[in-house]
C-alpha cells in the first residue's frame, strides 16, 4: 500500500515556474514507477510525465516536453515535477500516481491532487 500526497501547487503568472512534490508513504517507494497527470475543468485526466524506478528513464507528453522535468529522490520517498514557462493551458489539478510495473498501463495508487492555476 502506498499513500501519495501532492504539494506545491498555486497561482502563477504565465511564463513563471512551479515545482510540485509528491511524498509517498511506505518503505517500497523505489520499487514503483511514478507518474504525473493533470485534469483541467471540463476535460479528462491526461498524462503529463513518468519516471522509472531508479530515475534513469523519463517520458513526457508532447504538450510539456522541454518545459517540465520529472525527477525523484528515493531516499526522500518523493517525486517532483519542475514546471517552467507555464502557460494558461497548464491550469489543472495535478495528480501523482504510482505503479508497480513500468510496463503496465494503469496506475495502482493516486494522490488527491494539487491545483495549479496559470494566469495570463
Amino acid at each position: 500500500q502506498v499513500q501519495l500526497v501532492e504539494s506545491g501547487g498555486g497561482l502563477v503568472q504565465a511564463g513563471g515556474s512551479l515545482r510540485l512534490s509528491c511524498a509517498a508513504s511506505g518503505r517500497s517507494f523505489s520499487s514503483y514507477a511514478m507518474g504525473w497527470f493533470r485534469q483541467a475543468p471540463g476535460k479528462e485526466r491526461e498524462f503529463v510525465a513518468t519516471i522509472n524506478r531508479n530515475g534513469g528513464s523519463t517520458y513526457y507528453a508532447d504538450s510539456v516536453k522541454g518545459r517540465f522535468t520529472i525527477s525523484r529522490d528515493n531516499a526522500k520517498n518523493t517525486v517532483y515535477l519542475q514546471m517552467n514557462s507555464l502557460k494558461p493551458e497548464d491550469t489543472a489539478v495535478y495528480y501523482c500516481a504510482a505503479k508497480k510495473y513500468q510496463g503496465q498501463l494503469t496506475y495502482d495508487y493516486w494522490g488527491q491532487g494539487t491545483q495549479v492555476t496559470v494566469s495570463s
